[in-house]
């Protein structure tokens, strides 16, 4: 397995750590809550309100690198290190993002928002 294709299954996991820490944030109790935990996280507030929309975001922008990764590494015109590369920025743009978010800082969440889209397309120019 390379270290991009690993970058997707870390990819995986972040939005499910976002909703862990949204649910933690606002007090989730898995005896009361856990029938509609949608319904309670639509309803929070703050920074767990932030998480969650950081998780959704991530299950939004999941597909589109996953797919760069694979058709990067599919039509062979991409070094792997190039790959590794774009993928790695990738990752650490979506961590950022996600601090970012759950701490309000609305500008330079969108940078690192434009840094993960910029690495999604540089992985689709890269199979070329």
């Amino acid at each position: 397995m390379t270290l991009a294709y690993f970058c997707i299954l870390i990819a995986v996991f972040l939005p499910l750590f976002c909703a862990a820490y949204a649910k933690k944030a606002a007090g989730f109790n898995f005896a009361a809550d856990n029938r509609n935990p949608r319904d309670f996280l639509a309803k929070t507030e703050g920074r767990a309100a932030r998480a969650n929309a950081a998780q959704q975001n991530g299950y939004e922008v999941f597909a589109p690198f996953a797919a760069a990764v694979l058709v990067a590494h599919a039509t062979g015109g991409a070094a792997q290190g190039v790959i590794n590369f774009w993928a790695l920025l990738f990752v650490a743009s979506r961590l950022l993002y996600i601090y970012c978010y759950i701490c309000d800082k609305h500008t330079l969440r969108s940078i690192s928002f434009t840094v993960g889209l910029v690495c999604i397309v540089a992985l689709f120019v890269a199979a070329f």
